[in-house]
């Protein structure tokens, strides 16, 4: 019996209750699984197991009917006249016994749902039907207000003040990734509806979006306006403990900021070689996808706090200002996930940059150890605390002897340009700066850098080194070049410019010589 299955089979032991669910559905799909769903949106969340009896007995789904059930099901909770605000849902396929069973988590939204124009709530192991009862149904208002500050209305922000550009990225990422998910043909304004980032105040009723939505998609001077704190502190602290020996001070919305993070990350840090199977994965970016994601989706925004991130020797920490639900040491085994901001979690998954929650947690157990050689630590307070060992390859430079001083002469200058780019560059640039080195590896990077020695556009980059994903070349060589200062922009203050073109730097043209008198 794998890790599943003995999850269900205790879920199907303790019977139903306020966060489960079973449904029957032989052959086709119950109406009531919809208000089990809309229910949990507006309580607690939950898990709803069809193919298996109220009293817990597993009949399962009839294999010819689980595709349909799947479609029928994903249709439904992504249509507004069933569920509203519609519901991005999961459903797995399991067996248990032999028997297929399909897994629905629905977590805790932070707006109020209606099924079918009705609204739902959880007692127990029942859905009750609370539409017609004033009372409940501001009590569950009032609660998901208290709970959520993304909720929070800004009527004086318009999808019109939102950036088109962010919007129409995610929307071409998920055509591409996920052609078949509904936000690839709705407009703005229906994209940013479906994603609950705009929606009435609770007490003027007036349309606007939310802090949510101001976070993940406004312009960086909207985001200071209605967030002044808002930043996210990216630090190496190695050599010069006292300051910093590197930063980056981020304060733009939370799609460009998991990627700058990300990118920091891959700056500073070792990426060792691992198996899985028969693949290559990098676990110091299963690792800190997490811990970006962690980041921005669980942070309090109402706080005055900065979120940081510091890479010193050893180990990785992060500081996240939180609205706790405990204190102390979390521990990986019994500790239930609690999303505090479901919205801004949700519109991250959709775009791959965060999955299901309470996978973040396992990834950094399971890879984190083996990364760092020992286990990670989260600690929850105001401030939530993440502590990741990283490897770590020679002395402390903190306490090893420090540089003699630079003197201009042409080989202490050579020996000055090995000692700045080796260390900030090995981690992104050495798989593509190798081939150069030693002569075990293809030449790609001299070909970018012969090519930038004539001043050339992206494009014409790209064609030199013979690849023809975009991505994967402005990934892989572009990005790492010019962080490691070995080429430049033409036109830095516009990196977007159409006009851009890259040029080979001074930096750049030593390591070229260099590369190509190892060559002869």
């Amino acid at each position: 019996m794998n890790t599943n299955e003995r999850q269900l089979m205790e879920i199907i032991r303790k019977g139903e209750g306020i966060s489960s669910e079973f449904k029957t559905c032989r052959k086709q799909i119950s109406r009531d699984v919809y208000e089990s769903v809309c229910a949990f949106l507006n309580r607690h969340g939950g898990t709803i197991l069809l193919g298996v009896t109220d009293s817990g007995e597993i009949q399962g789904i009839e294999q010819d009917a689980v595709a349909q059930i799947k479609k029928d099901f994903v249709t439904a909770i992504n249509n507004p006249q069933k569920i509203y605000p519609p519901a991005y849902l999961s459903v797995d396929e399991l067996k248990i016994k032999g028997k297929p069973v399909l897994r629905v988590y629905v977590p805790e939204s932070s707006q109020v749902h209606r099924c079918n124009g009705r609204i739902y709530d959880r007692n127990e192991d029942g859905d009750l039907d609370i539409t017609d009862n004033t009372v409940q149904v501001a009590h569950l208002y009032q609660r998901k207000q208290a709970n959520y500050s993304e909720n929070r209305v800004y009527p004086w922000i318009q999808p019109g003040d939102l950036r088109a550009d962010l919007i129409e990225r995610c929307r071409r990422y998920l055509r591409i990734n996920k052609p078949q998910h509904p936000w690839g043909v709705l407009d703005d304004v229906q994209l940013i509806k479906s994603a609950q980032l705009y929606q009435r105040h609770p007490e003027t009723g007036d349309l606007g979006i939310t802090l949510a939505g101001v976070m993940l998609l406004a312009p960086d001077e909207l985001i200071l306006q209605v967030c002044p704190p808002h930043r996210t502190d990216l630090i190496l602290r190695k050599v010069n403990v006292d300051r910093y020996d590197d930063r980056d001070l981020v304060c733009t919305n939370l799609i460009d900021s998991h990627d700058r993070i990300m990118a920091f990350i891959q700056k500073h840090l070792p990426d060792p070689f691992y198996l899985e199977g028969i693949e290559r994965r990098s676990i110091r970016d299963a690792i800190f996808r997490e811990v970006a994601s962690n980041m921005l989706i669980h942070r309090e925004y109402t706080s005055g706090a900065t979120s940081r991130l510091i890479i010193e020797y050893g180990k990785v920490v992060t500081d996240n200002p939180s609205r706790p639900h405990g204190f102390g040491r979390l521990d990986p085994a019994t500790t239930i996930p609690f999303q505090k901001n479901p919205v801004i979690g949700a519109f991250f998954r959709q775009i791959d940059r965060a999955d299901e929650l309470g996978s973040g947690m396992r990834k950094l157990i399971l890879y984190g150890k083996t990364y760092g050689g020992a286990d990670p630590e989260m600690i929850e307070g105001d401030i939530f605390r993440i502590v990741i060992p990283i490897p770590e390859f020679g002395a402390n430079p903190a306490k090893a002897q420090k540089i003699k001083t630079f003197q201009p002469d042409k080989a202490q200058d050579e020996a000055h340009d090995e000692a700045q780019v080796t260390p900030q560059v090995t981690p992104q640039v050495t798989p593509q700066v190798t081939p150069q080195v030693t002569p075990q590896v293809t030449p790609q990077v001299q070909a970018v850098l012969r090519e930038s020695e004539k001043v050339a556009s992206a494009a014409q980059l790209q064609k030199a080194v013979g690849l023809k994903d975009r991505v994967h070349f402005l990934k892989n060589y572009l990005e790492p070049l010019l962080q490691a200062e070995w080429i430049e922009r033409t036109i830095p203050d516009s990196p977007r410019s159409p006009k851009q073109k890259y040029r080979l730097t001074e930096k750049g043209r030593k390591v070229l010589k260099r590369i190509e008198g190892d060559s002869e």
